[in-house]
């Protein structure tokens, strides 16, 4: 994020850091100087029903690279019991707790794209929901009492979509729009109850993101990814993980982050207020480009968003 360490002490939960946008903000806390706790179920030792080759040792070993302490705990957030034992861990080992995002999802295999409710599948609907939002309120029940402890914690909920967007659209199925406003409304109940702490609270989320699971469904590499816009144009409006990490970096960084409480902001606005870059120098812009030009069905241009 920048030469200095400012983030030199900050200890952070980053609650689904396995891949993804979870992996790319605890690797940007890290190279800010943070120690990161990762968690997820997806560990070298076994994998969860992603069934994916991410693990979370791997992201404590990007944290630790990146310049940061990376300290993978393997943590069912369905479990109040394993976030106890997580937030336990944290209290002792380090007596404090700056920063906790909660990016936990796991619902891609279940979701059914634009089905109505009535022909979805109920029983993967509703594991959507718990994993997207009863996981974050066990988070949130377990570990927030640590952050509060201290004036100026920070909670970073992360979604998929600004409230404008969301509350403007139907966001693919039933469950998937519940899961992605839930968040947003969460955000909002944590920075009035973190108000007589001095925490804060905010919605994030990032753009088009160049996620593993999305290269891979393209079949292309980091390297590679431009070769997708010949299936899919406004892939060109994408970013990395790092960007959004970028951004829940500078935010905990920011003595003045309070603006942002009770929020919903995205990676583009952030790296606008802040002035970072994704990776290769680019800026993107996705939710803005979203309402601008693909919704509106104009073809693919990023002049102006990037």
């Amino acid at each position: 994020m920048t030469a200095q360490l400012a983030l030199d002490g900050t200890v952070a939960l980053v609650a689904g850091a396995t891949r993804g946008a979870g992996r790319g903000i605890a690797v940007e806390l890290g190279a800010a100087g943070a120690t990161v706790y990762v968690t997820g179920r997806s560990t070298r030792a076994q994998r969860s029903e992603y069934d994916r080759p991410e693990t979370i040792e791997d992201t404590a070993d990007l944290v630790a690279a990146a310049g940061g302490r990376g300290v993978a705990v393997p943590t069912d957030h369905l479990d109040p019991g394993a976030v106890a034992a997580l937030v336990a861990r944290i209290e002792r080992e380090q007596g404090r707790l700056d920063v906790l995002v909660n990016d936990i999802w796991g619902g891609e295999l279940m979701v059914e794209w634009d089905v109505p409710v009535w022909e979805h599948d109920l029983a993967n609907g509703l594991r959507t929901l718990r994993l997207a939002i009863d996981t974050h309120l066990v988070t949130a029940h377990r570990a927030m009492g640590l952050l509060a402890r201290r004036p100026g914690g920070l909670v970073v909920e992360v979604t998929d979509g600004t409230a404008d967007h969301n509350d403007r659209h139907y966001r693919l199925n039933v469950y998937y729009d519940l899961a992605k406003i839930a968040p947003i409304r969460l955000a909002r109940s944590w920075a009035h109850e973190l108000a007589a702490h001095g925490g804060t609270a905010v919605a994030v989320t990032p753009g088009s993101m160049r996620s593993e699971i999305m290269l891979e469904h393209f079949g292309v590499s980091e390297e590679t990814w431009r070769d997708a816009l010949a299936r899919e144009p406004h892939f060109a409006i994408s970013e990395t993980p790092r960007f959004v990490g970028r951004g829940v970096a500078a935010l905990a960084a920011d003595p003045g982050r309070a603006r942002w409480n009770a929020m919903s902001t995205s990676s583009g606005e952030l790296a606008a207020f802040y002035g970072f870059t994704d990776l290769d120098g680019s800026r993107p812009d996705c939710w803005r480009y979203v309402d601008e030009v693909q919704d509106p069905g104009r073809p693919a241009d990023t002049t102006g968003y990037r």
